[in-house]
């Protein structure tokens, strides 16, 4: 089964860039150019892994979090932050926010692969069974 990805930016470039990243490792993609566009993206593609802009028009990528982890249908969704704003101010924001990972642009594409890659490879891993 092919794992999902939806790539959520606003910027051309970027957007055709991680669509042949995604696509080359056999992901099945879908794109949102806003935040709007991402929350309803969400609910019709039901993606395991989001990569997410955080400067977008109609609503930011902390919001768009924000929305994700407060619905319960999304618990197991994978958020990686993509952003030209490096602070470590930001960087906490989208931390606290549910984000799972917080890449600054540029970002080297081996990284970002490995990253994605290691995002969902936890998700397929069975929950510990305490004892």
């Amino acid at each position: 089964m092919s794992r999902r990805i939806l790539i959520v930016d606003d910027e051309p470039s970027i957007v055709t860039l991680l669509e042949f990243l995604m696509r080359g490792s056999n992901y099945e993609v879908r794109v949102a150019r806003d935040g709007e566009e991402a929350l309803r993206g969400a609910e019709s593609f039901r993606p395991d892994l989001v990569l997410l802009d955080v400067m977008m028009p109609q609503r930011s990528g902390f919001e768009v979090c924000q929305k994700i982890r407060e619905n319960p249908a999304f618990r197991g969704v994978k958020i990686v932050m993509l952003t030209a704003k490096g602070r470590d101010l930001e960087k906490h924001r989208g931390l606290d926010l549910g984000a799972n990972a917080y890449v600054t642009k540029p970002f080297s594409t081996k990284e970002l692969m490995s990253t994605v890659r290691g995002l969902l490879h936890t998700a397929d891993e069975p929950d510990t069974v305490r004892r």
